[in-house]
This record gives structure tokens, C-alpha cells and sequence, in this order.
């Protein structure tokens, strides 16, 4: 019983720390920090709220399953009724982890169409900042290692 509780523990860690993870445009990743980025004007010329939607790298269905296995094989005294059930625990543990997972990862967005200085548009979609944009306002793409992000253009 020690090692299942254990075990859930561990899978808890491991799922809270990947919804840690962040794409917010007010959270710069350190490989970023003193780079050189690439900087064009623009203009928003509309915001949507989009979703999304969370990620599933096989961890938590890999620990759930693991979880569940355990548990279940743990559920009877009988050594085939213990197989059949940690089988069963397994696969249900699984589900219930990569639900876990990609729920726990997804995130609300938004959608920028923004119109460039020289007439083309980009859409960019990126997690909710700490300002809010609106069509109309002057903004800068920051481009940084493939990675984009859409703010206020200074005044």
C-alpha cells in the first residue's frame, strides 16, 4: 500500500509540473534572454478567444496506467482475479491519465490578425497576456528563435 501511495504521488508531481509549463508572451523562455529578435510594426486589426487544446506526451497516460495497475492488482487476494483486475485497472488508469494530462495543459489564447506596415497580415495566436489588445491598436511582432509574440508597440 506504501509504494501504491507512493506511486500517486509521484504521478501527481509529475502532472503538476507539466501545467506549470508556460507559453504566456509575459514569460520569456531563457534560452531567449540575450538574443538578438527580429521586430515588425503593425496594426491589430482584430482579437478572438480561442482554446488550446492541451498536450498528451504519453506521461500521464504512462503513470496512470502504471497507478492503476497497481491498484488493481492490488484489489483481490485470488493471483488470477489479481492479473484480470490489474489488467483492467491498467487500461482505465491510462484513459483517466492522458484526460488528466490534456486538460491539465490546455489553456485559453487568443487569435491576433494584425496588418504589417507593408500591407501583409499575420495571425498569431498566443496565451492570454497581461494587456489586453484591441483592433486598432499599434503593435509590434517580436520574432525570437521561431517563436512569436505580439505586444503594445512604446509610444
Amino acid at each position: 500500500m506504501q509504494r501504491f501511495v507512493k506511486l500517486a504521488t509521484s504521478a501527481a508531481i509529475v502532472l503538476a509540473l507539466a501545467a506549470c509549463a508556460s507559453s504566456s508572451p509575459d514569460v520569456i523562455q531563457r534560452g531567449d534572454a540575450q538574443r538578438m529578435a527580429q521586430v515588425q510594426d503593425g496594426t491589430v486589426l482584430s482579437v478572438r478567444n480561442v482554446v488550446v487544446d492541451g498536450s498528451q506526451s504519453g506521461v500521464g497516460a504512462a503513470v496512470g496506467g502504471v497507478v492503476g495497475a497497481i491498484g488493481g492488482y492490488g484489489g483481490s487476494g485470488v493471483q488470477r482475479e489479481a492479473q484480470v483486475l490489474g489488467v483492467l485497472a491498467g487500461v482505465a488508469g491510462a484513459a483517466a491519465g492522458n484526460a488528466i494530462e490534456r486538460f491539465s495543459t490546455k489553456e485559453e489564447a487568443v487569435e491576433i490578425l494584425v496588418q504589417l506596415k507593408g500591407g501583409d497580415r499575420r495571425a498569431i495566436v498566443q496565451a492570454k497576456a497581461g494587456e489586453t489588445l484591441a483592433a486598432g491598436d499599434a503593435v509590434v511582432i517580436v520574432t525570437t528563435g521561431g517563436k512569436v509574440r505580439v505586444t503594445k508597440a512604446p509610444k
